[in-house]
């Protein structure tokens, strides 16, 4: 596994990657690091923590929408049915909270 250093909200973490998967890790990195920059520029919350849960939780929020307005035979499942876009949020949260450490988690 392949280590890229990342920067998100001015901070940088290591983070481990398969190889391939840079393209599609620097593409979410530059998601969340635009939906906490939006948070915090909105001047309402100062803790890193709590920004990091809110972008998440409207990060989720609009992928949770994304299957509702398509049909559910184009909606590509894993073996357990669960949607492949909550495969990857799932795998890119456990990467976070790996990065984390001892910061603790983020969920």
């Amino acid at each position: 596994m392949k280590q890229i250093e990342v920067t998100i909200l001015g901070q940088s973490y290591l983070l481990g990657c398969p190889e391939g998967g840079e393209a599609l890790l620097q593409q979410a990195v530059a998601t969340v690091d635009q939906e906490m920059s939006a948070i915090r520029d909105a001047g309402r919350v100062k803790a890193r923590e709590r920004m990091a849960v809110l972008a998440a939780l409207n990060l989720a929020y609009r992928l949770a929408e994304k299957p509702a307005a398509r049909p559910a035979a184009a909606a590509p499942s894993d073996a357990s049915g669960a949607s492949l876009d909550e495969t990857v949020v799932q795998r890119l949260i456990e990467r976070i909270d790996g990065s984390l450490g001892h910061d603790g988690q983020l969920l």
